[in-house]
């Protein structure tokens, strides 16, 4: 029988080369590989190693080297095709049926490998013409360089509805093909076949050795109805079984890079770009079993990097949810939560590499983001609860596969609840459960998951976010227990522009405090450093230190404060926050009333964006679950509404004269 090379890397993708070589041989972890005595002679001293990624064995005492199919021939004395069946057995695939057509099949496969690498070329070309200048703007404005392009091979689809088909066609290449491939929209609806992607800037998709497999492209114009396309199905192309940059991204995991799974190719662009070469992304979709047993072929804890809100947090839940019951020694996954409104775009144009290591260093084991789901949004004061949520622990543990895994996991967890709900020495009760004995329980004292944060309440019977004077922001822990939780503890990532200038302004003219301090303990800060910052600007002038008639010695006593207090990293983060000088009134020197009306415009544009970053989220998840043409408008909306308030803190009439500053339109 001959196997098609689909067939075989479908075997390959299903079995490492150490799960087939450690039926014969026992293998122990030596860094990134695997060591063994050889299989092929008696030895003492181990020679026999074994590599994961690069997919091959090597025995250093008798030069043999191979791969899976190898393996099986010399360990068991077969021919290729009879270890292939073994191997098909041991994966659960079942073998290609064996027709006269194979042979065709597989060699229709080469021409379509053939058809995507002339599309490829083609919209690299037309990205470096003429023609792609709006294109070249686009991605310049994203900061991608025409090196990267290059290095993505990235392109551009021209508008016209048959650019591509006219261009492969006069290259011999038949419209069956095109449609095939995935490039052309036709059926029997359609009597005259038209290029799938126009007007876009597009990413090629390419399989594990490099080929081009599928395209996705962006839309240039904001009224089109999906703002990202991908291939469809294909011969070539499976969504749910292929990553975005697979290839490099597994190459890098070898040599030692972060496996860090992202949501967009142009996330995975901007990590490649900031040093993080074992990027890769999903391809539209959430993440598959076939996606997350690839990334586990690549590496033992791959980083999941989410957006802090909720979407993020569902969407770490649903993956952590798919993992779970597949987890294997030595297996798990890792999550790294961005704040609200950043995406790992964002943070590498901000912070660069090492705003990027700050959220990659602070990821947290799939462990911690389980027990922090089942107990976000409750407390746990009555028994009843307490063994509704250990019951809940105990459903989930049970649905590990692995007996062992399942074993420590149960102990983890249990050693969770038992430090959760163990009598506090200083009162008597159940401190972090919020059991207080001595008074009635409140009917509001118990919130189930995903309620609304109203109503909670902290220790003690402090509103959360009160103990210290400050509003609750975006990262809010939704009950005490989660406020304990390490995964909020490590949401940390550049912080935004707007907050950098709101507390800038602050620091050098802290005499704003004066008419505008409940204003300023209102405000909502996403950044947890930047509540840190507002916290310590509070109390400095709360102790009178900075009342002096001279606003530069207010300032210069304001940042001693500050820095005496442990805040001098934190201020040079604000430093780097700001991106522009066009804000003058911020900064030191500018007259006061230039000082209130920029204050004025920043407090009403902050409140403005993140009350439409709220919105926007609500208008997300309605379209999530009813894809209908007014929640697509609604949704596109907010999305103008938020980009018209970006950078527009400077665009008063008049603004800087008094501080001696020309007029100027911004």
């Amino acid at each position: 029988m001959r196997f098609t090379p689909q067939f075989l890397d479908e075997l390959r993708a299903r079995l490492s080369v150490s799960e087939v070589v450690g039926r014969r041989v026992k293998l122990k972890r030596a860094g990134r590989e695997f060591k063994g005595l050889s299989p092929f002679q008696q030895e003492k001293t181990p020679s026999f190693t074994v590599n994961d990624q690069k997919q091959f064995y090597h025995c250093f005492s008798t030069g043999k080297h191979g791969n899976i199919f190898d393996f099986v021939m010399e360990t068991e004395g077969v021919s290729f095709p009879e270890a292939v069946e073994r191997l098909a057995a041991m994966a659960g695939l079942p073998l290609p049926a064996a027709t006269p057509d194979a042979a065709r099949h597989e060699q229709r496969r080469k021409t379509l490998h053939d058809v995507m690498e002339l599309a490829a070329k083609f919209f690299a070309d037309t990205l470096a013409s003429r023609n792609g200048a709006k294109a070249r703007g686009y991605l310049g404005d994203r900061g991608i360089s025409s090196a990267t392009q290059l290095q993505f091979r990235l392109g551009y689809a021209p508008g016209e509805r048959f650019a591509l088909k006219e261009h492969l066609g006069a290259q011999g290449i038949s419209t069956e093909d095109m449609v095939e491939a995935g490039l052309l929209v036709g059926g029997d609806d359609i009597p005259v076949p038209y290029d799938r992607f126009r007007d876009r800037v597009m990413f090629p998709i390419a399989d594990a050795r490099g080929r081009v497999i599928a395209f996705g492209g962006r839309a240039l114009e904001k009224d089109v109805s999906a703002k990202y396309l991908n291939s469809p199905e294909t011969p070539l192309f499976h969504k749910g079984d292929n990553l975005y940059n697979l290839g490099p991204a597994r190459q890098a995991a070898h040599d030692g890079s972060p496996l860090i799974v992202v949501e967009g190719y142009v996330d995975v662009i901007a990590m490649v770009t900031a040093g993080f070469a074992g990027a890769v992304a999903p391809l539209g979709t959430a993440l598959t079993e076939n996606q997350l047993a690839l990334l586990w072929k690549m590496a033992d804890e791959p980083i999941l990097c989410f957006d802090g809100d909720r979407a993020g947090r569902k969407a770490a839940y649903r993956a952590a949810d798919l993992a779970l019951p597949n987890l294997a020694p030595g297996k798990s996954l890792r999550f790294a939560l961005l704040p609200e409104g950043q995406d790992p775009d964002d943070l590498a144009r901000t912070g660069g590499r090492v705003a990027i290591e700050e959220v990659i260093g602070a990821a947290r084991g799939l462990a911690d983001m389980i027990w922090s789901r089942e107990i976000e949004g409750g407390t746990f004061a009555t028994p009843e609860r307490r063994a509704a949520l250990e019951a809940r622990i105990n459903e989930l543990s049970n649905g590990i596969r692995d007996e062992v895994v399942r074993r420590y996991y149960r102990q983890d967890l249990a050693e969770r609840l038992q430090r959760t709900f163990a009598p506090d020495a200083g009162r008597g009760g159940y401190g972090r459960g919020n059991y207080r004995p001595g008074r009635p329980e409140s009917p509001r004292a118990f919130a189930p998951r995903g309620a609304s944060p109203a109503g909670r309440f902290a220790p003690r019977g402090r509103p959360l976010g009160i103990t210290s004077g400050i509003a609750p922001g975006p990262y809010q822990a939704a009950s005490p227990q989660l406020a304990t939780s390490p995964i909020m503890r490590g949401q940390r990532s550049a912080m935004s522009r707007r907050e950098a200038l709101i507390l800038q302004s602050l620091i050098n003219h802290p005499w704003l405090l004066h008419d505008h301090l409940e204003e300023v303990a209102m405000l909502e800060l996403a950044h947890p450093e930047a509540t840190k910052l507002r916290a310590g600007i509070i109390t400095a002038f709360a102790n009178d230190h900075h009342h002096s008639p001279d606003v530069e010695e207010q300032a210069e006593k304001m940042r001693a404060d500050l820095e005496a207090r442990g805040l001098g990293e934190v201020l040079q983060r604000v430093e780097r926050a700001i991106t522009t000088v066009a804000v003058w009134a911020a900064r030191p020197g500018a007259a006061r009333e230039d000082v209130l009306a920029t204050w004025q415009q920043l407090v009403v544009l902050h409140q403005k964006t993140h009350a439409l970053l709220r919105e926007k989220k609500d208008a997300e998840l309605a379209l999530a679950e009813e894809t209908s043409e007014a929640n697509l408008a609604w949704l596109k909306d907010v999305g103008a509404r938020l980009d018209s308030l970006d950078g527009t803190e400077a665009l008063i009439e008049g603004f800087g004269e008094l501080s001696g500053r020309f007029r100027k339109s911004v």
